[in-house]
């Protein structure tokens, strides 16, 4: 221990600005990187952040992304590739495989004798499922069967049958409704303006829908109201809630939405005391709970 304590008592008088006095330039600019608080290895420090700019020259310009992957792709495709060693002769050696065609069974008409025909043609769906043809029945057919009271044994009934084919729907068209002009005819209080549907359109603004309620305190015309599916919320409830204090001509009001919570709720049922010429009222949520201190009040 008595050699390293005066190995370093060697080291304790050094002057450290004569020392660097006496580096060149090159010397402090490798102790100046030596210094530097860096992580090349840290993948979750930013590109620029893991290793000190190492380059003198001046940016040419701003960063641009396109530009690089245009000019890496250039430089890739002048690239000469690599000459293989075994070239390739294009020869085709053995046979391509061609799936199977799988023939579907052809469905031969049978001939039944005139009389069972006849009997078959005329049966009612109570004797064709007795004889257990329940596959010529549909599920109607089926259950209209279950429920006759002059089938005596019901045992054969038990079977698949075909499923009933149902039309399919066509989707609903988008509302076409214009949601500037029917607020500023709300406003102008057109008499023509009685239903005001803005169902399903989802990009009204929240200031917009709460300028509708503002817009209908002074509307004498409207009488229904509906703006399902419009992510209403609270705040649209608040000003549909003051609306409703004043409005005595809407009679419908439709605010079905998943963003409304209990506090609109209350306010919405609260503000029926003061009006007295609403007929219905929707409020449909099927993401909050109410709270149970909304449920008491």
């Amino acid at each position: 221990m008595s050699v390293l304590r005066k190995e370093m008592e060697k080291y304790r008088d050094i002057d450290e600005d004569e020392l660097l006095t006496k580096l060149s330039e090159e010397e402090l600019q490798r102790l100046e990187d030596e210094l530097e608080e860096l992580d090349p290895d840290n993948a979750l420090l930013p590109a620029g952040m893991r290793q000190k700019d190492q380059t003198k020259k001046a940016p040419t310009g701003m960063f641009q992304r396109d530009n690089l992957l245009a000019h890496l792709e250039k430089q890739a495709k002048e690239h000469p590739d690599k000459e293989d060693p075994v070239p390739f002769t294009g020869e085709k050696r053995g046979k391509a495989w061609v799936p199977k065609k799988i023939v579907d069974p052809i469905m031969e008409s049978v001939t039944l004798e005139p009389e069972l025909e006849e009997a078959l043609a005329s049966a009612s769906d109570a004797e064709l499922s007795i004889l257990g043809m329940h596959t010529l029945m549909s599920n109607q057919q089926y259950y209209e069967a279950l429920a006759s009271s002059t089938i005596v044994n019901k045992q054969g009934l038990n079977s698949v049958i075909q499923c009933t084919q149902y039309k399919p729907v066509p989707d609903e068209e988008p509302n076409s409704t214009d949601v500037e002009d029917t607020l500023l005819r709300i406003k102008r209080n057109d008499p023509d303006l009685v239903e005001v549907n803005l169902n399903n359109i989802r990009n009204i603004p929240i200031p917009v829908l709460k300028a509708y309620a503002e817009a209908l305190m002074k509307n004498t015309v409207v009488e229904r109201f509906s703006i399902v599916g419009t992510r209403s919320n609270d705040p649209v409830a608040f000003a549909l809630a003051e609306m409703l204090k004043v409005n005595t001509t809407l009679k419908s009001l439709n605010v079905e939405s998943n963003f409304i919570t209990g506090t609109g709720i209350l306010a919405l049922i609260k503000s029926l005391q003061y009006n007295t010429t609403l007929h219905e009222l929707k409020i449909d949520n099927q993401r909050h709970l109410a709270p149970s201190l909304d449920r008491l009040k």
